[in-house]
């Protein structure tokens, strides 16, 4: 995935503009650790150190993002052990296998006799095998896009009512040692 995703090869939507705003459209991007390289459709955390109230609300949301995949996929690799480690098979298989997991997941989730799973039950997971990129400056393309996002995670289309306090809390919580 890294080499078509650095070389843009890989089938993503066109640009959007984002729910409610004015602003530009935004690509669609994957939300990933500092492990992988930073571009316009790949979206990093800003640096944890002297964040100002927009960066940390934008390190806020993609955290709550990266966090429902994670638990997702974890609950993915509890019902379907091929998850557990490296996929040994052709791509085209593997990406068979992936969307099939993927439409069971979402089939099960609905059909669940209890909908409301706490995701917190749930161990996060990393993918295994995955190759990650070395770490690069980020290119303008990738700066302009998560400064995109983190206007947008400020208006008042794009925030979320208890994402100050929920910043506020981590701040205290870290403060407070």
């Amino acid at each position: 995935m890294d080499q078509r995703l650095c070389a843009t090869q890989l089938a993503l939507p066109e640009s959007r503009r984002l729910p409610g705003s004015a602003c530009p459209p935004a690509p669609f991007v994957f939300v990933v650790d500092e492990g992988f390289a930073f571009t316009h459709q790949v979206m990093q955390l800003f640096p944890k150190h002297g964040l100002d109230v927009r960066r940390r609300i934008f390190n806020y949301q993609l955290t709550r993002a990266r966090r429902y995949v994670e638990c997702a996929f974890g609950i993915s690799s509890s019902k379907w052990r091929v998850f557990l480690t490296s996929i040994q098979m052709d791509p085209e298989n593997a990406t068979r296998l992936i969307q099939a997991c993927v439409v069971l997941h979402n089939f099960t989730r609905i059909h669940e006799a209890s909908s409301s799973v706490d995701l917190d039950e749930f161990p996060t997971s990393t993918v295994l095998g995955l190759d990650r990129t070395l770490h690069r400056q980020p290119g303008t393309a990738g700066i302009a896009v998560r400064e995109l996002f983190a206007d947008y995670f400020l208006s008042p289309e794009g925030s979320l009512p208890w994402q100050r306090d929920a910043i506020r809390a981590v701040f205290d919580i870290f403060c407070s040692r």
